[in-house]
This record gives C-alpha cells, structure tokens and sequence, in this order.
C-alpha cells in the first residue's frame, strides 16, 4: 500500500537536500503534486501531510475532483495540454496555468478569467529541445509572446514550464534545463525592462525522474506524481 505522507516527507528531504547543495539553495522550491487519475481520498492524504499544491492534466477529471474537495485549502496548476474549448473551465476552476503554448490560448483565458477572481498565473510552456513530439513555444516564441501575454488583464505571467525531450542522458537533460533556466532570465530581464515582469519568477522544471537535475540548475518548482502517489491507473 502507498503510503503518501511518507513519500511527500521523503520527497521534500530531498529537495531540502539538493537544493543545499546547488547554487539555487536560497530559493523556495514549490512541490507540485501531480495528481492526475489519482482519487480525491489520494488528495485529502497529501494535504494531510501537508501538501498544498495539485497538478492536474484533464479538465473534468480535475473539476470533479475539485467539486469532492471544496473544504480544503488547495492551489490547482493546470498542466495538460490546452484545447480552445476547455479554456472557460480552466479559467474558471484553477489557479495557475503552466501549458499555455500559443498567444490565442493566453488571450482566451484572460477573456474568461471572472474579475471578481484573482488574476491567473501564467506559464509559458516551452519545447526547449525543438522536440517535434512534444507541444510547446520555441525560445524565440517566448521572447515574440512573452511581452503580449504580460499585458493581458486577468492574468499574471509567472515564469516557463520547461519540457525537456525524454529519453535524454543525465548530461543532456542537465543541458536543456540550463537553456531552459537561460531563457527564463532572458525573458525576465526583457520583461522588467518593459515594466512588465515583477511577477515573472517561476521555473516551472523536473519531474519525478528527474528533478534533482533540473534543481541543480535552476527549477524553483517541481511537478511530481509518481514519487508522491505511486503508479497511476491508465
């Protein structure tokens, strides 16, 4: 039996640990659990343990989920790739947005985000090894985008959600998350100097496989489902 507190205490021992040894070590990391195909009482254990923030990857699946969980103090990051028609439910329902890959998705969700919420944080997903199998804006997308997705009202762009492509060695993802946390200073600086990016301060980064990695150069918050609930159901 999966025993969850004890994987989020061992989890966050080790993001403790790795992140003492990089040069990140005076920033927060944010642990998201990604909690896709995983059932509410899965979510109520993690938040019993003390975890707050929950990724989810289909629109229903987590509105349900939300609907059975309404008493509990959670943060809700979309993750999943974006589809037009499921923009109002996101907008509606979540908090964060980390798979926004095109300016018609960012404009969609800022149209839809009510005013009377809080303004949605945004992050630009980025395909940052040109993976003709993955989803996700080019470096030079972000830099185009990033400036025009800032200026939506609704919305606040927070930072990048980087995909690296699977399959890598462990010197090679360490490669991409360092274009990756390069892209994100780049586009943070560029940003800040149209008065843009005071919010623009998350490296959206690693997974269960491999986030020690993408800590070590640089992630400031982690999406992770496996090393936290186990298997998930296909």
């Amino acid at each position: 039996m999966i025993d969850i507190a004890t994987n989020i205490a061992a989890l966050t021992a080790k993001i403790q640990q790795v992140s003492a040894q990089s040069a990140t070590w005076d920033r927060e990391i944010t642990l998201i659990a990604v909690s896709k195909k995983q059932p509410a009482a899965a979510i109520t254990q993690a938040h019993a343990a003390g975890q707050n923030h929950f990724g989810e990857n289909y629109v229903q699946e987590a509105v349900v989920k939300m609907a059975e969980l309404t008493q509990k103090s959670l943060i809700w990051h979309f993750l999943g790739p974006i589809q037009s028609n499921k923009t109002k439910l996101i907008a509606e329902y979540f908090d964060w947005v980390h798979s926004v890959d095109r300016l018609k998705v960012a404009q969609r969700l800022s149209s839809q985000r009510c005013a009377s919420l809080p303004p949605l944080n945004i992050c630009l997903q980025v395909n940052i090894d040109q993976d003709p199998a993955k989803s996700g804006m080019t470096a030079a997308d972000c830099m185009k985008i990033g400036l025009e997705v800032a200026r939506l009202p609704n919305l606040r762009i927070r930072g990048l959600m980087v995909l690296p492509s699977q399959g890598q060695s462990d010197e090679s993802l360490r490669a991409s998350f360092r274009r990756g946390a390069g892209l994100f200073k780049e586009l943070g600086d560029y940003l800040r100097q149209h008065a843009a990016g005071d919010d623009f301060d998350c490296l959206s980064m690693g997974m269960s496989g491999d986030f020690e990695l993408a800590i070590a150069e640089g992630s400031n918050m982690v999406r992770v489902g496996t090393a936290i609930f186990g298997p998930r159901s296909s």
